[in-house]
């Protein structure tokens, strides 16, 4: 098992011989907080032509407002400088193409046992959801009107936003 991770472990010590980054603040310091997919076609920052301290990032499958979205959003906007927020799902989605029934049974047959007590918050209509996400947020009564938020589709064919919302 210890050797299961040496590839990424080895990276890592590379990475942190030159690391320069230790006096960053934690601070949002473009005002940003985002959140997306955990799809790996998408890099939030560079996207958005940011930088490392930029932002603050909630990653989630299907790019959704959940409550511990909604959680990490308020605590970004009290405490660490988030003065915009961007809901940013994008295209060609898993989460958009299965029904729950189908990754139940899917996931369940691959582990060989039931699955049915397993929520995997699939979407139906990504715009609808997008909406409701933005509502989410904007109607959050810890969160001020001052927070701009918006919501965007990220392509993830052409690398382009799609101000939705």
């Amino acid at each position: 098992m210890p050797d299961d991770f040496e590839d990424l472990l080895t990276a890592n010590r590379e990475y942190a011989a030159s690391f320069d980054r230790g006096h960053f603040d934690g601070v949002a310091h473009a005002g940003v907080a985002i959140v997306t997919c955990m799809d790996s076609r998408i890099d939030p920052l560079r996207m958005l032509g940011l930088q490392h301290g930029d932002a603050k990032i909630f990653r989630n499958p299907g790019g959704r407002v959940t409550e511990a979205a909604l959680e990490a959003i308020v605590l970004g906007v009290h405490l660490l400088g988030v003065e915009r927020v961007l809901v940013v799902p994008h295209t060609r989605c898993a989460m958009t193409v299965s029904s729950e029934a189908e990754l139940r049974e899917r996931i369940g047959s691959a582990v060989g046992i039931d699955a049915t007590w397993q929520r995997f918050h699939v979407i139906d209509d990504q715009l609808a959801a997008l909406h409701e996400d933005v509502r989410r947020v904007v109607s959050h009564p810890l969160i001020p009107s001052t927070v701009q938020v918006g919501g965007f589709l990220y392509d993830v064919d052409t690398g382009l936003l799609d101000h939705k919302v």
